[in-house]
């Protein structure tokens, strides 16, 4: 194994099976460098990532934020927020009560169809993270109804899906905004898999919206993940080039029982490491 660096990955402290200590752990017998913990709408697993990880592995502040579009949804990573600022977490807080309220309707709507799961265990398997739709889908999975983590999804709560439930979220421009707030570099991420383009086939028009979001002030597009083959990385390093965008990348590792993905799995170049290092300084004061 060659590639040193994950840029994107999760914990307990969100939908991610490994707790913040696991991850870390993990990542040093994988004999990775450095990680960025990138959870969804919650940066608390990043203090004990980083104190469990000191003198062995270097481990980057993140967060994931679910945004919309209309008829689609659009994540945003943010990289060296300020995870201990008081308005950024009380609006991570926000998003998270948000995430806890729809899985709740979600449930009951499942309820109403016939396939019933159970609220106390969906926010059993969530723990002490904030609750999301593949903590849904695992009860759907545990309770028979479904057999594999992407039927729950296909079949009940992806964006077609009967049990379906919109949340409150931030437009990605209000997400740029929340990220640079806090000190953050924002990057656009998974962009060929953006919301209903993930679950129903449908194009994206990536050239069309980037104006908008550089505008905004965002930094990067993840040009390195999972499933891209090497023609759609060369589109997405041409498309970062054109737009003067950082390519990031990473493997979207949520536990290693989860969509067979493997921590440290996609190539990341050392230099997108060393141009993200310097975004920090040189965008310093510009929020």
């Amino acid at each position: 194994m060659t590639n040193r660096v994950d840029l994107h990955t999760h914990t307990t402290a969100s939908d991610g099976v490994l707790t913040p200590h696991e991850l870390v752990d993990l990542a040093v017998e994988r004999g990775l460098v450095l990680i960025a913990i990138t959870d969804h709408d919650t940066t608390a697993g990043i203090d004990a990532a980083q104190a469990h990880a000191a003198g062995r592995l270097e481990v980057w502040p993140g967060v994931e934020i679910s945004t919309d579009v209309p008829g689609s949804e659009v994540h945003m990573l943010g990289y060296f927020v300020d995870h201990h600022r008081p308005d950024f977490a009380a609006t991570l807080a926000e998003l998270r009560e948000s995430r806890r309220h729809r899985a709740e309707q979600m449930v009951q709507k499942l309820v109403e169809l016939g396939v019933p799961v159970s609220w106390q265990r969906v926010k059993q398997l969530a723990g002490s993270g904030a609750v999301g739709r593949p903590h849904v889908a695992q009860a759907l999975l545990e309770a028979g109804h479904v057999s594999t983590f992407r039927e729950a999804f296909d079949r009940y709560i992806g964006r077609t899906g009967p049990a379906y439930v919109e949340r409150h979220k931030l437009t990605p421009v209000e997400a740029i905004g929340l990220i640079l707030g806090a000190g953050g570099m924002p990057v656009l991420a998974h962009p060929i898999y953006i919301g209903a383009a993930a679950e129903t086939g449908e194009q994206f028009d990536l050239r069309g919206y980037l104006p908008e979001l550089v505008r905004a002030g965002l930094a990067g597009i993840e040009a390195y993940y999972p499933g891209y083959t090497p023609e759609v990385s060369r589109d997405l390093l041409a498309i970062a080039r054109e737009f003067g965008l950082i390519p990031t990348g990473g493997s979207d590792f949520h536990g290693p029982t989860v969509n067979q993905v493997v921590l440290g799995e996609v190539d990341v170049p050392w230099s997108t490491v060393e141009r993200m290092r310097e975004w920090p300084a040189q965008h310093a004061g510009k929020a």
